[in-house]
């Protein structure tokens, strides 16, 4: 098997010492160009390349970005996570992407994970289990910066990058009111999340304001396969009214529309359909879904600016909110 070149193995060959063979490969002004050329020459000849952990003992730093999410099925996540590796490597940082798999203790073990490996920072977004965020601020001890986004904690003193949760279930609320809409079957996601919570709430205020008469059922459902039972099972006592689902994520949508489908029915015909959307499922539907638009590409982009200010010493806590928009279709 052959072996990798190392910095001694350059050193015997050219009977130098191995401190300046590490200085040439830096352009040290100490070295004499003869020597550095020589030393480049056969490094590049040899396919020398450094060691990146024993480079990260040095610098305390992997020159890494770790993003961790619960999954990837999500075109939500795919779409931060594009923006984060475009951005990273207009500055010379790489990316490491983690799945929790939303379990809490998956996620710890990746957080210690890359604290080991000393990753410059972490974006995260929290599984519905983790409650303790004590372990994440503490990676702020190793130097190590920790930006929350989507599905962010409740405590407030941490970085965190945020869809407008609030903001986009009241323009898909008020698209509703809007339509005259009487009857509003709301899917909401796993009901431990903040995320849910501000939706719900946000959501379920703005149909109820001003005593409007709107029947509204909400129910939950944890993954795209148990918005389409949940839906399979509710439709039946809905149809034959005049009335419109609501769906809180793509995940959700992908399930209930499948459902919808299912039972033959289609939008707007038969029923309303709205979401809050990061803008891919919604165009794979025939008429084409109205949602409120999330963009992960925005958020990622939000996030990285803030990761690279807390790189160049900023102490402060901030959240930031991006605001959405209403994307119409023709769907309600």
């Amino acid at each position: 098997m052959r072996q990798n070149p190392t910095l001694k193995k350059i050193a015997e060959r050219l009977s130098v010492s191995i401190s300046t063979v590490s200085r040439a490969l830096k352009d040290h002004p100490d070295i004499s160009p003869e020597t550095g050329k020589k030393v480049k020459e056969l490094a590049e000849l040899l396919e020398y390349d450094p060691n990146p952990y024993a480079v990260n003992l040095r610098t305390h730093s992997s020159k890494e970005f770790a993003i961790v999410v619960p999954s990837l099925s999500n075109f939500f996540y795919h779409s931060f996570i594009s923006a984060i590796e475009e951005e990273a490597r207009n500055y010379g940082y790489s990316v490491i992407i983690y799945r929790s798999s939303n379990d809490a203790k998956i996620e710890q073990e990746i957080l210690k994970s890359c604290r080991h490996k000393r990753v410059s920072g972490i974006f995260i977004a929290i599984t519905s289990e983790t409650s303790d965020i004590e372990p994440f601020l503490k990676m702020d001890v190793h130097g190590i910066p920790v930006i929350f986004f989507d599905k962010v904690p409740q405590y407030e003193s941490c970085n965190k990058i945020c869809v407008g949760d609030e903001h986009a279930a009241a323009l898909a609320a008020e698209e509703i009111i809007k339509k005259d809409i009487p009857n509003v079957l709301g899917i909401f996601g796993d009901q431990n999340m903040s995320i849910t919570k501000a939706r719900l709430e946000k959501f379920t205020a703005v149909l109820q304001k001003d005593g409007q008469a709107i029947n509204l059922k909400t129910v939950h459902a944890r993954s795209s396969a148990e918005a389409e039972q949940i839906t399979m099972s509710l439709l039946p006592e809905w149809i034959g009214k005049k009335f419109a689902v609501f769906c809180m994520s793509d995940e959700i949508l992908a399930g209930s529309m499948k459902a919808i489908q299912r039972k033959g029915l289609s939008a707007p015909a038969d029923l309303g359909v709205i979401a809050i959307s990061d803008g891919m499922i919604p165009l794979l539907f025939y008429p084409e879904i109205t949602y409120a638009e999330t963009s992960g590409s925005k958020l990622g982009k939000l996030a990285f600016n803030r990761m690279m200010r807390c790189i160049a010493g900023s102490s402060f806590a901030q959240t930031i909110i991006d605001e959405s928009k209403l994307v119409a279709g023709g769907s309600i």
